[in-house]
């Protein structure tokens, strides 16, 4: 029973714009391979962070009122990764190669340098998902209320229903970032556009707090 809560209580907690918004930060633009990888690093991040919270919560009890820093910090990088992606837009530093391979047109589309397009986005999905499972601290309290301990198998189900969600969403960019990016203009009003939405939903999370 136990299993399943932390299954269904993963799927609806993936749904939260915070949530959704990182995930289209970080997916914007990439291809399907790429998409799914930072989606379960992003997944894999948000719940072992959780569960390290919960195994502290297990011997150390936290005042409530603390946590809404957790909040804070979750709101600051959703709005950041925002203003972000809107600074790239307005600077030009937002980049779409196409060329031909084995017959196969491919685009490459990355920030920053014009001549330089390594990127890190699934270490960096990994990281952002650790930090804001800081920031879902306080509703894994309220869950953790119908169990003694908290082993890898509850933890194991939350991630399953936070990465199903994380899975199908990354699906859907994927199927946008194939049919509509496949020209710079596109490609910049679908990056400011994820960029402010991602700005207001980190700037109406501090408005929360």
């Amino acid at each position: 029973m136990e299993l399943g809560i932390f299954f269904w209580y993963g799927l609806l907690h993936a749904f939260s714009p915070d949530h959704l918004s990182a995930i289209a930060d970080f997916s914007i633009g990439k291809n399907r391979k790429k998409t799914f990888l930072i989606t379960m690093m992003f997944a894999f991040g948000h719940g072992l962070m959780l569960f390290l919270f919960a195994k502290i919560l297990e011997y150390q009890v936290i005042d409530y009122k603390y946590l809404q820093y957790a909040d804070i910090v979750a709101a600051l990088i959703i709005a950041s990764m925002g203003a972000y992606m809107i600074l790239m837009v307005v600077l030009n530093r937002v980049h779409l190669k196409k060329h031909i391979h084995n017959d196969s047109e491919h685009i490459h589309i990355w920030f920053g340098s014009e001549h330089s397009h390594s990127q890190k986005s699934s270490f960096s999905a990994l990281t952002v998902g650790a930090l804001m499972g800081i920031g879902g601290v306080r509703g894994m309290i309220l869950v953790l209320g119908i169990t003694n301990s908290v082993s890898l198998d509850i933890i194991g189900a939350f991630v399953a229903g936070v990465s199903i969600v994380f899975l199908i969403i990354g699906f859907l960019i994927s199927i946008f970032n194939n049919s509509f990016l496949s020209s710079k203009e596109n490609l910049r009003a679908a990056v400011f556009s994820v960029g402010g939405i991602s700005l207001l939903v980190g700037v109406n999370m501090l408005g929360g707090v």
